[in-house]
């Protein structure tokens, strides 16, 4: 399985490792509460790499907490605190526990990835017939919901139908992650235009409290769960310009990798060009979206 090269969750004085994800380390919090740590690890295909990006934890994190602020008007997000212990300070969130869906609720508003593979092929994603014709990057005639399966770690997500998604969960609850998944890709792309940012698409994860209120949780609109082009570099019909981490990808893909994805061996560690010039690109979107300085 590609994910078990994660190196094992840092002890932190206080907390007790609960999951560890491609990314994220969740630790149960002696009060109860969750700790929500991003490292540095970057994933590609289904394989968490041994090259490191620095400083990709704290600025996802901070982004996320930038988006949030964003969106409170739309969703409740999961965020308590950010006061977390010194070893993990920047990087981390206390948040609060959540029965999670089963659902990985994505966002489209341009044709590229898993989606434009599905159009090829049938001329729909996830069951919504596209107009003919389009390429990669081409932008739909309006936003679409196009949910996923959570996969296993080291597994792929896969593409589902809207109705899959309500026979799981019910006809009303998927209703709602439908509305509430295109209200903030509709908000945060708007957002992102404003600052020449092209939003193509999102990933967001949603829970419910005890009390039944659906809460935003996870990440959220971070260039390792959204897909961020550049605006103005924006051409359809090929791979476009990213802020997001298909630039590793395409690193990964290159003959200058010498990586063969048929092999079923992990990618090679990153050349030290390719990790500053991620980190940048990293840094350039957070200061593009949020208007603050790194």
């Amino acid at each position: 399985m590609a994910a078990l090269n994660i190196p094992t969750a840092p002890a932190i004085e206080g907390a007790r490792p609960l999951h560890q994800g491609k990314v994220r380390d969740l630790y149960e919090l002696e009060n109860g509460d969750l700790l929500m740590v991003a490292s540095d690890r970057i994933s590609i295909f289904d394989f968490v790499l041994d090259t490191t990006i620095p400083d990709k934890g704290e600025i996802l994190t901070r982004m996320s907490l930038w988006w949030f602020e964003q969106l409170a008007d739309l969703v409740p997000h999961h965020v308590i605190s950010t006061d977390v212990p010194a070893a993990v300070r920047g990087r981390a969130v206390v948040c609060e526990r959540l029965a999670m869906y089963p659902v990985e609720c994505v966002a489209r508003g341009y044709l590229t990835g898993t989606g434009l593979i599905d159009y090829t092929a049938t001329g729909e994603v996830c069951g919504i017939a596209l107009p003919t014709g389009l390429v990669d990057g081409s932008r739909l005639p309006e936003p679409i919901f196009t949910p996923a399966t959570k996969a296993d770690l080291g597994d792929h997500d896969e593409n589902v139908s809207y109705d899959a998604v309500a026979a799981t969960i019910g006809a009303e609850r998927a209703a709602e992650l439908r509305d509430l998944t295109l209200q903030v890709y509709g908000r945060a792309e708007s957002i992102a235009r404003e600052r020449g940012i092209i939003l193509a698409d999102t990933k967001l994860e949603f829970g419910a409290r005890p009390d039944g209120t659906t809460v935003l949780g996870d990440e959220v609109l971070t260039p390792d769960s959204s897909r961020f082009w550049p605006a103005a570099e924006w051409q359809p019909g090929r791979t476009q310009p990213s802020y997001d981490k298909q630039f590793v990808r395409n690193w990964a893909l290159s003959p200058e990798s010498g990586w063969d994805r048929a092999s079923g061996e992990a990618p090679p560690p990153l050349p030290p060009e390719i990790v500053e010039r991620t980190r940048s690109r990293y840094v350039e979107a957070y200061e593009r979206l949020t208007g603050e300085r790194w």
